[in-house]
């Protein structure tokens, strides 16, 4: 069985990441969507609301699970047994923020990371431009998944 890891905030999950998780199922078996905790970042959403909200957003896609990781991804990643990390670009600004730390990562534990370039229509979506944009009142539904936007309008709402 081949298993991938796709780590990230996912804070919130968009469409991107959801477009790079379909793909990534279609090359392995399963894919562990690793949503990072990371005690020096001020998230949106805690902990517990960003794993649901990817868990519902991915729900359709069999042979995808969701976890929370506290620590370095690559201990995750060989201690789920994965054959490789999958992390998506938008373009070459992504590459270069994640080349090293791909390098680094096959250092540390010889998983290869993959490259997956994301569909040239979401290249502009990222999670901190749909919070800014939701704070304000923009429309983000075509942006994130149904389940995100309605949760992102409650927070803002609140």
């Amino acid at each position: 069985m081949t298993i991938a890891v796709c780590p990230g905030s996912y804070d919130p999950m968009t469409l991107g990441h959801v477009d790079i998780v379909r793909r990534a199922r279609d090359m392995f078996d399963e894919v562990i969507i690793a949503v990072a905790r990371n005690s020096t970042k001020n998230y949106f959403f805690d902990d517990d609301e960003r794993v649901q909200l990817a868990k519902d957003a991915v729900a359709d896609i069999a042979g995808v699970r969701v976890e929370l990781v506290d620590g370095l991804i690559v201990d995750f990643a060989r201690a789920q047994g994965a054959n490789a990390i999958v992390k998506g670009l938008r373009g070459p600004a992504d590459y270069d923020d994640e080349q090293a730390m791909a390098l680094l990562n096959r250092h540390l534990s010889g998983i290869e990371t993959i490259f997956v370039m994301g569909d040239p229509a979401l290249a502009h979506v990222a999670s901190s431009f749909v919070k800014e944009i939701a704070r304000y009142g923009g429309n983000i539904d075509d942006l994130v998944p149904a389940n995100v936007a309605e949760a992102l309008k409650a927070k803002v709402n609140s």
